[in-house]
């Protein structure tokens, strides 16, 4: 059963082109690469990384611990959306998942990574029947 755990990252405001053309460094022990979030087209929380480097002087890195998440197939959270997912893949659907406001990863293929604001997290896993 999914279980929402801390999501940890970097929260960017920058301009598009900065993001688009950002490298996101992650810690030496993660392997993955950091997950890119981009919330609008001058926004993103990326996933695991640590460091980035983008051409914008006037952008906002910080770090990010707003957030948690969990994996899961897109089966056990389908019921419960108001939206159907995006056809294409990799994509960020943004929505309420049970009338909690939310965010789902679908990357190319597998499970999904839902995500919810900290302050969500009870209400979205309460609802979903998932472990606190």
């Amino acid at each position: 059963m999914p279980a929402l755990e801390p999501l940890t990252g970097l929260r960017v405001v920058a301009t598009p082109g900065a993001l688009d053309a950002a490298r996101w460094d992650v810690a030496p022990d993660r392997g993955d690469p950091a997950i890119v979030l981009r919330f609008a087209p001058d926004e993103a929380l990326a996933v695991g990384a640590v460091e980035v480097t983008l051409d914008d002087p006037d952008a906002i890195v910080e770090d990010e611990r707003g957030y948690v998440g969990a994996w899961c197939p897109f089966d056990a959270i389908r019921g419960q959306t108001e939206w159907e997912p995006p056809a294409a893949r990799p994509a960020l659907a943004q929505g309420s998942i049970a009338g909690v406001p939310a965010k789902v990863w679908l990357p190319d293929d597998g499970d999904v990574l839902v995500v919810v604001a900290a302050a969500h997290a009870n209400g979205l896993a309460e609802k979903l029947g998932w472990p606190r």
